[in-house]
């Protein structure tokens, strides 16, 4: 029986199940630690196109096709489309994923996107509203930069704070727990703990796992508060992308409150690139970041039972041109999925 658990939590009776997912990334992914684990490495950063916000919509296109056909599925078979991307108004999406003509929920939260189309995939699964649903986020590099930053051509310095927006995309394709679809699959989202926006105050947007961190402690204490668990009955606490500087910020936050992380906690920020041998600094973000770790790393550990159950938590910094123009803090958002293993 589905139950809601405190104020931001459910617990699935009969928990969708994860049916297909894919991953691809860039060359610079491709060169870290996780790169024989993605589906596809595409060499050429703008994937044929013209424009780097093209790129990311092929991108994006690509990795849902992947994800459908390692589902053994087409997009007739599909019944809602839960995706997202950092761009202005959604445009790597809306574009990308045009011709599938699977009626979509447009969704923006940062880079806690991963999080909220896999929480809002799973509800809708859950509810009988569809028999199969896709969830689907990306990010690109240069599109991310020219968006938020600055052009690449400016050459400007990075600060050793700041994290390295993943060019990467991860899809993945839930069935509810009864349907034909879902026979033989093995990992399923028993629960989600939807977060909300949480501002420190900070305005420094170089220093996004510093804005995000404490977001990413307030789902993770209201998660364990709503479901009445330990950090201890996890394998895995995984963060989305706070990178080596918003990890310390975590876990002194939540040591605060008596949660110890130490030997439970990774974060797909620091995984999916080789902190000495890779210019990232603080380490990986991005839409892309946690879809693709999930995807390629997560959810094989799952399928294999070396990990039972795992709270993946992405993590977004919810700023935009506007905001950062006037002065506005960069305010946090985290969402909660639980993945267990059948």
């Amino acid at each position: 029986m589905t139950e809601k658990k405190g104020r931001a939590s459910i617990s699935y009776g009969e928990p969708p199940r994860i049916i297909g997912a894919a991953s691809i990334v860039g060359s610079k992914e491709g060169d870290g630690p996780l790169g024989h684990l993605f589906d596809v490495i595409e060499p050429d950063p703008k994937f044929g196109k013209n424009t780097w916000e093209e790129a990311e919509s092929e991108l994006q296109l690509l990795t849902a096709r992947k994800a459908m056909e390692k589902a053994g599925m087409n997009e007739e078979q599909i019944r809602y489309l839960f995706a997202g991307d950092l761009l202005a108004q959604g445009i790597a999406t809306s574009y990308g994923i045009m011709e599938l003509q699977i009626p979509l929920f447009g969704l923006y939260g940062a880079c806690s996107t991963c999080g909220e189309s896999l929480s809002l995939a799973s509800m809708a699964v859950n509810a009988g509203y569809a028999e199969c649903a896709m969830a689907l986020t990306s990010s690109h590099f240069a599109s991310a930069e020219k968006e938020f930053r600055f052009p690449l051509e400016y050459a400007g310095q990075r600060p050793l704070s700041t994290t390295w927006t993943v060019t990467g995309s991860g899809a993945f394709v839930l069935a509810a727990a009864g349907s034909s679809y879902a026979e033989g699959a093995s990992v399923c989202i028993t629960g989600i703990t939807t977060g909300k926006v949480v501002d420190y105050g900070v305005k420094d947007s170089m220093h996004m796992g510093a804005a995000m961190a404490p977001a990413a402690a307030d789902t993770i204490y209201r998660h364990l508060m709503d479901f009445g668990r330990e950090a201890e009955e996890y394998d895995r606490i995984i963060t989305g992308d706070l990178g080596s500087i918003g990890q310390t910020i975590l876990k002194d936050l939540l040591r605060e409150r008596a949660i110890e992380l130490d030997g439970i906690h990774e974060d797909c920020g620091m995984l999916i690139y080789d902190a000495d041998t890779q210019d990232t600094h603080a380490g990986g973000s991005g839409c892309g970041c946690a879809a693709a770790v999930l995807a390629a790393y997560i959810l094989p550990k799952l399928m294999r039972k070396e990990w039972k159950r795992v709270l993946l938590v992405p993590t977004g910094a919810l700023l935009s041109k506007v905001s950062f123009n006037e002065g506005k803090s960069i305010p946090g958002i985290a969402h909660g999925v639980v993945f267990e293993c059948v």
